[in-house]
């Protein structure tokens, strides 16, 4: 017999009645019933039910364990009684007579239970991992994210690509977000960067005549951390030669499809190919270029109804020409208690209130002071526009669109929430394509790249020498499912004359350009394909389709959201003799 299991806790069945038995696992549950001892004993596999009479040699042993301790059991299987059997478990038609018990590993007093799964604080969790991760969510949850990876493995290996690893100590670039730096020992004063993604060598593999590159790749990024984000997440690289946008597009969209039906619980998924809406479209209709698509609300402008109209604050508004007025839909919203609600939400997001008119039906029409003061027919026709009629009601955002939108996206999200107009039992996929190839930076006024600045313009070097920078649009495009950004990717600028002119708009000029990306732009000069890919995020994939709604949920070991990890202390200090090595002294932050 096997030294710990003739059989995993998941695997016996009514046909094993009769058999002597070894398991090995954890004491998940004891219970007491009337002096039997019945243990729920787990490892990965599942449960199986043990019981021990008072009379057993180890009975006394098993009884002093606590829970989690690990065992070795032998014993007879035993068909449970009709009334006994456990419908919700593959194991549950049978149980173990103990005849002999070993421990292996005796638990002390937990710092957090397994059983049963209650709420504990995230601190207590990150710390104590190792037994968070026996909780059945979790374990599951990276269980689902194995299987998604090897799914995806091979989904694109079936599709002619080959996984090829990249650096992972490279050089730090002046795009994106803050790179994590590491200091070299053996060349005094420098650094290498830990890559945010592989996207200088990807396109290096395509320039050296590699088809069709994919990696599940590990990319690092010095960024402000939130649920849906970490300072280390792991994505699907992917690059393609000879291809157009439509190419890229025809390769993942039956990946991601795939995957969602394949793990998605039979939740309907939106079949390919998927809708296409341009930025400008996204940022109009929905306040933001991640737009739920289950949300039915979509924005409208109004401004004309509101043009020297019986609203003045509206129309005082709108003689400045670059302000408009934006209305949001809110079908069966119609009553003033949920448009005090909103109201009050608008305030408390630092806005001044949220304009509304609502289906009064005291009144038996339009009611609320914007038609009051914008008279009957006005009121008729603007919320005609917006497609609504008895019971419904719209909120109105005012001002320069370029200032409020994000703020009447969120508005737009708090409407199809409250009002319970999202399918939450889908996923609904969407391209966001032609954004803008250039952004004026806040901070400096400064025209600067809106996306990746590896992109091939719409237009190419016509558009570039031509067009206002603010105008010229770009190949690039991302994936959005349920409101999550799932990816970014682009055709790729390969023409060195296009790329050097592209950072200087941008205001990098061309011995900038050179340090650099300077392999890259000489791998362009002998010769490059056109390309391009994208990168899915796995974290955010797995995220989803395990109905959680923060990537730690299936991180098998996070970060929490200072950066930290609790379990082994890092960040750290280093020893004096370890800087001295890498040629660093320490200055911190001076406290006020």
């Amino acid at each position: 017999m096997h030294a710990y299991r003739t059989h995993t806790c998941g695997a016996l069945r009514a046909a094993d009645t009769g058999q002597t038995v070894r398991l090995s696992g954890w004491i998940h549950r004891k219970r007491d019933h009337g002096g039997l001892l019945f243990i729920d004993l787990r490892d990965h596999y599942g449960l199986t039910q043990l019981v021990l009479h008072p009379g057993d040699n180890d009975f006394s042993v098993v009884e002093r364990l606590r829970a989690e301790s690990v065992i070795r059991i032998d014993g007879a299987v035993v068909a449970r009684t009709s009334e006994t059997v456990n419908p919700n478990l593959p194991t549950g038609e049978v149980e173990v007579r103990v005849v002999a018990v070993e421990v292996l590993g005796e638990a002390a007093e937990l710092p957090l239970p397994v059983f049963g799964e209650p709420d504990y604080p995230e601190d207590i969790r990150l710390k104590n991992r190792h037994l968070d991760l026996r909780r059945e969510t979790l374990h599951r949850n990276i269980v689902l994210r194995s299987k998604v990876i090897q799914s995806i493995r091979t989904r694109m290996i079936d599709q002619g690509f080959l996984e090829y690893q990249t650096p992972i100590l490279t050089a730090s670039s002046p795009e994106g977000a803050r790179d994590f730096l590491v200091p070299s020992r053996l060349h005094a004063g420098k650094f290498y960067a830990l890559p945010q993604a592989p996207q200088q060598f990807k396109q290096l593999l395509m320039v050296s005549g590699f088809d069709r590159y994919f990696q599940i790749a590990p990319c690092f990024r010095d960024e402000d951390l939130r649920a849906d984000r970490s300072l280390e997440f792991y994505q699907l690289d992917v690059e393609m030669s000879f291809v157009t946008q439509e190419d890229v597009f025809a390769a993942i969209e039956p990946l991601m499809h795939g995957i969602f039906g394949e793990f998605g619980q039979g939740k309907p998924v939106t079949p390919y190919p998927f809708p296409r809406i341009p930025y400008r479209e996204a940022i109009a209709k929905y306040g933001t270029d991640k737009p739920d698509m289950r949300n039915p609300v979509v924005m409208q402008t109004v401004s004309e109804h509101f043009r020297d109209g019986g609203f003045g604050l509206f129309a005082r508004i709108l003689e400045d020409p670059k302000n408009a007025i934006w209305g949001i839909p809110a079908p069966k919203g119609g009553s003033r208690a949920f448009c005090d609600r909103m109201n009050s939400w608008a305030q408390g997001e630092g806005q001044p209130g949220l304009g509304y008119i609502f289906w009064s039906e005291d009144q038996g029409g339009w009611g609320g002071p914007i038609a009051k003061n914008l008279g009957a027919e006005g009121t008729a026709a603007v919320m005609g526009q917006l497609g609504l009629g008895q019971g419904d009601a719209a909120f109105f955002v005012a001002g320069d669109p370029k200032v409020f939108y994000k703020f009447a996206g969120a508005a737009r999200t708090r409407v199809g929430a409250e009002l319970k107009l999202v399918d939450e039992d889908r996923f609904e996929f969407v391209w966001i394509v032609d954004f803008p190839m250039y952004e004026l930076n806040e901070e400096t006024g400064l025209v600067d790249f809106s996306h990746n600045p590896f992109s091939m313009p719409q237009g190419e070097l016509e558009a570039l020498d031509s067009k206002d920078p603010l105008d010229v649009l770009a190949y690039q495009y991302d994936i959005v499912c349920n409101g999550y950004e799932l990816c970014s990717g682009a055709i790729r600028n390969h023409r060195p004359e296009l790329m050097l002119r592209a950072f200087e708009i941008a205001g990098y000029g061309p011995e900038v350009v050179e340090e650099q990306f300077g392999g890259m732009l000489n791998a362009f000069r002998h010769g490059a394909p056109p390309h391009g890919g994208l990168a899915p995020g796995i974290d955010r994939i797995v995220m989803l389709l395990a109905g959680e709604t923060a990537i730690r949920e299936v991180i098998a070991f996070p970060l929490n959201q200072q950066g930290q990890d609790l379990m082994m202390n890092a960040p750290s200090d280093v020893t004096e003799k370890q800087l001295k090595e890498l040629h660093i002294r320490t200055a911190m932050p001076i406290r006020v």
